[in-house]
């Protein structure tokens, strides 16, 4: 199968599981069907799918990763021992874990095309890895709490595993328990990594985007709890803060006065 068979095979797949398959007209262009494919798969509920539908995802999933190009973390410089900073898309970082900024529910965002992280990593992962997060889901029982940490594989990404962590939301001012609930988002996935023996792990900026955590002091709550986790041995030796914006990286430059933000 050509990309753009694949895509075609992936849309029709999508639109017969739907209520109402004719009801959805297919763009004739490329950047129109690529965008469609991505909604249908942001609103498909986490339930079974087929293997040729799974292989012929992953091979459409994994070409357009290696178009949009692998960082590999062995190509970064670190800023001091063990810490990295790094402004690029985290879903084409090649590392151990990198950590997801997820709602209590973590399926994943359903909102079509949403550009917050939590969609574009399970856009990028493929249906599998809402399927796991509705199996630990159900094995839960119930939301997940603010400041704790899941582990699921990365599938179609780059990174070895996604650690899903809930950051609290903002609302008004920030309180003493808002702090204490981000800094534990920090813990816990260096905690969970640690005991799955991995070595590196990638944060986005957690809390900053549709929770509303003023970028500043999240930054300085990421590097304080990183710096004071890594003072305890452990398997996690690179730690890279992750920023996509210009303003985030200049955050984390005056707080890492080492980082050239490359």
């Amino acid at each position: 199968m050509t990309q753009a068979e694949r895509r075609r095979y992936l849309i029709d797949w999508l639109l017969r599981e739907g209520p109402d398959p004719a009801g959805v007209a297919i763009p004739a262009d490329e950047p129109g069907q690529r965008l469609l494919l991505r909604a249908l798969l942001n609103v498909r509920p986490p339930r079974p799918v087929s293997r040729e539908f799974l292989e012929v995802q992953d091979a459409y999933l994994q070409q357009e990763c290696r178009k949009r190009g692998v960082t590999e973390l062995d190509t970064l410089t670190p800023v001091e021992e063990g810490l990295y900073l790094w402004q690029g898309d985290i879903t084409t970082l090649r590392c151990d874990a990198i950590v997801n900024a997820a709602n209590a529910q973590l399926l994943g965002c359903f909102y079509p095309l949403h550009s917050c992280i939590d969609n574009i990593i399970h856009s990028r992962a493929g249906v599998q890895l809402r399927l796991e997060c509705a199996r630990q889901m159900r094995q839960q029982g119930h939301d997940e709490p603010n400041g704790r940490a899941k582990i699921t594989p990365g599938y179609n990404l780059p990174s070895r595993y996604v650690l899903h962590t809930v950051g609290p939301q903002i609302r008004g001012r920030v309180t003493g328990r808002d702090r204490a609930e981000l800094a534990g988002c920090y813990r816990a996935c260096l905690t969970l990594a640690a005991e799955r023996g991995l070595e590196s792990v990638a944060f986005c900026c957690i809390s900053t985007g549709e929770f509303h955590f003023p970028h500043e002091q999240a930054a300085r709550i990421a590097v304080d709890t990183v710096r004071e986790f890594r003072r305890t041995p452990s398997t996690v030796q690179k730690i890279v803060f992750n920023v996509f914006k210009d303003t985030d990286r200049q955050i984390y430059q005056a707080l890492l006065p080492a980082a050239d933000g490359r």
